[in-house]
């Protein structure tokens, strides 16, 4: 008997039923009726119908992917050249918004402030490794007109002073620095005193004003500006913003924090002040 389930007859006996399944089917259905049996046999075959339809469709796209393989690899070096292009012209488009957002600065300056001289705008190409109070270098030199000590500032703010100098870059050293002393005044109360850094400070970004009147009202909030007494800086460039005032520990002045008002350790554009009314010309 297990001989007959395993030989050709069995097999051919096999296809004959199947054949007469399908013509009873055929036959209930021919009405456009569907039948009991029907419905049972679809729900059986469907799923291999399923799988082989997804196959099909995996050999035809593969099938294709052979075919067309020279249209496909054109296709996609002609979007990686459009990608490149595009990513190009994006880079060009943001050069130029920054260029036109730097001159837009510059010319304002210009406009509040006739009597000064700029060099191009500075871009900062590296700070200086382990140095406290954030010194920087810039990308233009005694080629572009600076000199040494000229004064580095933003709209926002005073920055600094070029204290080293190469025909294509120069060092700023900056406001939180102890050996960059600015005469200042505050603008609410004329009162007077030195912004310089100071160690305790640097880490905070933050500026120590000294020597100032005992009897001063200098407040919380209050706008420092240079003096411009010494002639190394041009007269009402905002330094920063008082923080806190305090009683010095000899008794006879007071002190302030100053908060800069420009972002000394993250500025990535500055502009150097080459020329402007009283420079050099340190008041007695």
């Amino acid at each position: 008997m297990r001989d007959f389930f395993k030989s050709g007859k069995f097999k051919v006996i096999i296809c004959i039923l199947a054949l007469l399944v399908g013509l009873i089917i055929f036959s209930v259905t021919r009405n456009g009726v569907t039948s009991g049996a029907e419905s049972v046999f679809g729900t059986i075959l469907s799923p291999l119908q399923k799988l082989s339809q997804t196959i099909s469709d995996k050999v035809q796209t593969t099938i294709d992917m052979f075919v067309n393989a020279d249209e496909y690899y054109d296709e996609n070096q002609r979007l990686k050249a459009e990608n490149a292009e595009l990513t190009e012209r994006l880079v060009d488009y943001y050069s130029l918004l920054e260029k036109y957002e730097q001159l837009s600065e510059i010319v304002g300056l210009k406009e509040d402030n006739p009597d000064y001289s700029f060099s191009d705008p500075c871009s900062v190409i590296s700070r200086v490794t382990n140095d406290p109070y954030g010194a920087f270098l810039i990308d233009k030199g005694s080629y572009d007109g600076i000199e040494l000590y000229d004064p580095v500032i933003t709209s926002a703010g005073l920055i600094g002073v070029v204290t080293e100098l190469s025909g294509t870059y120069s060092k700023v050293q900056t406001l939180l620095s102890p050996t960059l002393p600015v005469g200042v005044y505050c603008v609410e109360t004329k009162d007077t005193g030195v912004v310089q850094g100071a160690v305790e400070y640097a880490e905070q970004n933050l500026c120590l004003m000294q020597y100032i009147d005992k009897d001063a009202e200098i407040k919380v909030g209050d706008l420092i500006v240079t003096s411009g007494n010494s002639g190394l800086f041009p007269s009402g460039r905002p330094v920063g913003r008082v923080s806190e005032v305090g009683i010095e520990e000899s008794g006879i002045s007071k002190y302030a924090i100053i908060e800069p008002s420009a972002d000394i350790r993250h500025v990535t554009t500055v502009f150097v002040i080459t020329d402007f009314l009283g420079q050099g010309e340190a008041l007695e």
